[in-house]
């Protein structure tokens, strides 16, 4: 029995310095509350941002003409190198001009005949008319003389005119380049019989420097263009004129082009307009047909608003938000209307302003109303610009 009342007093201590052990820790606890997340962010500036489309099109030659005979006969001579350069008046093609040539002599003939029989008629007319005032002769031979006359100095003409189409016919069969340029495959050769006017051009030049670019737009991107410029979102640049090129393999043009003009008429199954783009090929790098994309300003967005695209979410329909940092230092939600992407950035319509403080890291682990700690976004190792150039692409 001694012994047991030994025990009763350990136990009592032990349970009281237990409950003391606890009774501090909870205390301890309670001081210590957990530590604000820490988030980066970006201050929103407003800068001047140059906004850009790109548009799908195809190169094409700003001159081009198919090479076609005017006179029938067989090609003796190809004068040329398929691909090479040519001048205008350069010939091509070679046509037999014996049968050409028979006929320029036969009209000369035609004519010098009627030459001839000019002055003996002129010289019977002239008596003829002296003689009918002296009443030596009759009214009736002085006309048919004077008749005579006229027929001889029409036949003149006549043999003249056809002494003009025989010569220009055996000009003919020497076929010249209609306009400079280059050149392409011919698909016929010597000894070939060809007509005039046929179907099957004998080859194409074609002019490619300059080059035009046809690409195509929408209707709705040019409307929505215009009522932005007329609401003032967007004013004219002083270089909107000049167009960037990208070639098929991903790499820029080197010159820039020149927008010519656009079609006023609408593709009504595409519902899309031609815009036509001048540019310079003085290396022959763009060839007819390539497909290229044209990269044209709109205009410039003076108090343009961009924050970095990892910066916004979207909620469960889809709607664009994103997580700023108040001036009392809590996290508030912003619904944000989005215009489009301009490099890694979004250009923001509405929902932002000058000043605001986006979370672009650590928006998963903070929510609305909750108090964090802001720390300046990193941006490569470099300190956050306010006010860098920004272009679309």
């Amino acid at each position: 029995m001694k012994r047991n009342k030994q025990v009763v007093p350990l136990i009592a201590v032990i349970i009281l310095l237990s409950c003391l052990i606890v009774d501090g820790c909870g205390k301890k606890e309670e001081t210590m509350a957990p530590p604000s997340p820490e988030v980066a962010v970006v201050t929103v500036q407003s800068r001047q941002v140059v906004t850009t489309t790109e548009l799908t099109g195809r190169t094409a030659s700003n001159l081009i003409a198919e090479v076609r005979p005017q006179v029938g006969g067989i090609i003796q001579k190809r004068l040329f190198t398929e691909g090479a350069d040519v001048r205008a008046g350069q010939p091509l093609f070679q046509i037999d001009p014996a049968i050409y040539q028979a006929a320029v002599s036969n009209a000369g003939a035609a004519l010098a005949r009627s030459e001839a029989q000019l002055t003996t008629v002129q010289l019977r007319a002239d008596r003829l008319r002296e003689l009918l005032a002296e009443k030596a002769v009759s009214q009736q031979d002085y006309d048919d003389a004077a008749a005579a006359l006229k027929q001889t100095q029409a036949d003149i003409q006549y043999g003249k005119a056809n002494l003009e189409t025989a010569r220009i016919n055996l000009q003919y069969t020497t076929i010249t380049a209609p306009i400079s340029g280059r050149i392409g495959r011919s698909g016929i050769t010597e000894g070939a019989l060809v007509t005039a006017h046929q179907p099957l051009a004998l080859a194409t030049i074609q002019k490619i420097d300059p080059m035009y670019v046809d690409v195509t737009q929408s209707t709705t991107d040019i409307l929505k263009l215009r009522r932005k410029l007329q609401e003032g979102q967007l004013s004219r640049n002083s270089n909107q004129q000049q167009v960037r090129l990208i070639l098929d393999d991903g790499s820029e043009y080197p010159f820039k082009g020149k927008l010519q003009f656009q079609d006023i008429t609408v593709d009504p199954t595409t519902g899309s307009v031609i815009l036509r783009i001048v540019f310079p090929n003085p290396k022959g790098l763009l060839m007819p047909g390539m497909f290229v994309r044209a990269i044209v300003e709109e205009g410039v967005h003076k108090n343009a608003i961009l924050v970095p695209q990892q910066a916004v979410s979207r909620d469960p329909k889809g709607n664009p938000l994103t997580l700023t940092v108040d001036k009392e230092g809590k996290v508030q939600q912003k619904p944000l209307t989005l215009d489009r992407a301009i490099g890694s950035e979004w250009l923001v319509s509405s929902g932002l302003e000058p000043g605001d403080k986006v979370i672009v890291e650590g928006m998963l682990k903070v929510k609305p109303g909750i108090p964090v700690k802001a720390v300046p976004f990193d941006t490569g190792g470099k300190t956050e610009q306010a006010n860098p150039p920004a272009k679309t692409k």
